[in-house]
């Protein structure tokens, strides 16, 4: 025999070079349609939808079928609503379960509203627990369940059981479908498990090992399960260190967990320490994404920052903010009217107190964004909150005495008045600690009143910086004298 077929691999055992994985056919005529960033061509798009809109139905299909379920859920992202209903009937069964699961929440609720409820029950009953879930979650109450009554009785259980958990909780997220096994089988005898179990989780790294009463006790990566001889007992290669979810712990905390302790997944316990879920990381990537973007888009008031969000609803959002930030504009303004004489003897004054707010404004804003970062991610605790709060501030007087030099300079050398320089530094100084203070302070008080500080911060913060803006610059001229030099 030939030494170089002495090497070969069994039949049944496929190497394959790591630059060929995953490069089929299909995979390499969607890249083209993909640009250098994996998004979809503006010409692909556009040819998409006009196949569709003119009834060439099979050629659609047929350009559409190359794609990845996520990048045909960006196809329906990119679509208006109005051509959204076309692609929906051009597709038909091609609107599978994992394109709806990829889907921006808007554009999913406007075609499930397309769908009759066995139809939704039917592809909802193909996704795991957790996907399912956050398809049927916004749904009218009525529609909800006219599809969990058209669902099996199994599916429709764990869906009922997960809609009773709070929203954006551990509950919601997680799975049902897991392996468990006790800690007194084998190596061996998992493995022929996995193998005979027609019913086992899709998709899972790791399997829990659970007490009589089911209560997790220990972990077995499965790389560890195919290492190991089968004659070894589970409890001897476990894992017993473990990152247990309660089952009511909201996403974010979990997300940080996640983070903190770099796991791939975790088992979910209830309130009894039994397990009753997992959650896994491609699921936290979501919410880490969507807690970050909800942060800024808070910090902003501008609602869901959501493109395919409806627009009256985005009108309703941000109209609500701007109407309280008149009323705060309206507060300042009535603090300029206070020193009205001021200014009408000495004009320069209007021209530059918009300086020593503005700039006290987006000091603040900075101190509030790292602020409200700090406290979403567990940086920000009562253990070091006294120490941020001085580190700060010594942070604003460096920056306010900073800026403050520069702005006195120019305007003394501009203006050639050497009193309104030293007044506008001052007042520069005293606005830039008093929004150091404000971008800490404000958001540390409105976690510790279980008020979400994303939302609430900026308006305070911006606020105060405006309004000691004013009075600081204002106050200091009339206080100086320099008013009566006018």
């Amino acid at each position: 025999m030939d030494k170089r077929e002495e090497s070969l691999p069994p039949e049944d055992i496929v190497i394959t070079d790591e630059r060929d994985a995953g490069r089929d056919q299909p995979a390499r005529e969607a890249e083209t349609e993909l640009d250098e960033d994996d998004r979809l061509r503006p010409r692909f798009v556009r040819e998409v939808i006009d196949l569709a809109e003119e009834g060439e139905g099979e050629a659609a299909r047929e350009r559409i079928g190359r794609l990845h379920p996520a990048d045909i859920a960006d196809l329906f992202e990119l679509a208006s609503s109005d051509e959204r209903p076309i692609l929906a009937a051009v597709l038909g069964d091609m609107l599978s379960a994992d394109v709806l699961a990829e889907m921006n929440d808007y554009v999913r609720e406007e075609l499930i509203d397309l769908l009759a409820p066995e139809q939704v029950a039917e592809l909802a009953s193909e996704l795991d627990t957790d996907d399912a879930v956050a398809i049927i979650e916004d749904m009218e109450e009525d529609d909800q369940q006219a599809v969990l009554e058209a669902m099996e009785p199994e599916d429709r259980a764990a869906i009922e059981d997960a809609l009773s958990f709070p929203e954006e909780s551990a509950g919601r997220l997680m799975q049902r479908e897991y392996v468990a096994v006790p800690e007194h089988v084998t190596v061996g005898d998992v493995i022929d498990r996995l193998r005979e179990d027609v019913d086992l989780a899709t998709d899972f790294w790791e399997i829990f090992v659970v007490d009589p009463m089911h209560r997790p006790i220990g972990t077995c990566q499965l790389s560890w399960i195919l290492r190991t001889p089968r004659d070894i007992a589970v409890a001897d290669v476990m894992k017993r260190e473990q990152t247990l979810i309660p089952v009511d712990m909201d996403q974010e905390e979990v997300a940080l967990r996640f983070q903190k302790y770099a796991l791939i997944s975790a088992a979910v316990v209830d309130k009894a320490g039994r397990l009753v879920g997992m959650i896994t990381v491609d699921d936290v990537v979501h919410i880490i994404q969507e807690e970050a973007g909800e942060d800024i888009l808070r910090l902003s008031g501008a609602g869901d920052g959501d493109i395919n969000e409806p627009i009256a609803m985005t009108i309703r959002t941000r109209l609500s903010w701007l109407t309280v930030n008149l009323g705060t504009a309206m507060l300042a303004a009535s603090v300029v009217g206070f020193f009205e004489g001021a200014i009408a003897k000495f004009a320069l004054l209007a021209v530059l107190m918009p300086i020593v707010s503005g700039m006290g404004g987006n000091a603040g804003t900075q101190t509030l964004a790292v602020t409200v970062r700090a406290i979403a991610t567990n940086q920000l605790t009562a253990s070091n909150t006294l120490r941020m709060i001085f580190r700060e501030f010594r942070i604003a007087a460096v920056n306010g005495l900073s800026l403050g030099i520069l702005i006195g300079t120019g305007t003394a050398l501009i203006f050639g008045n050497p009193l309104l320089g030293v007044v506008i530094a001052s007042a520069m100084l005293i606005n830039n600690l008093v929004a150091g203070l404000a971008g800490i302070l404000v958001p540390v008080t409105l976690d510790r009143l279980d008020v979400d500080p994303a939302v609430s911060s900026a308006v305070f913060v911006t606020t105060l910086t405006d309004i000691m803006g004013f009075f600081s610059f204002l106050g200091l001229a009339v206080v100086s004298g320099l008013t009566t030099m006018g």
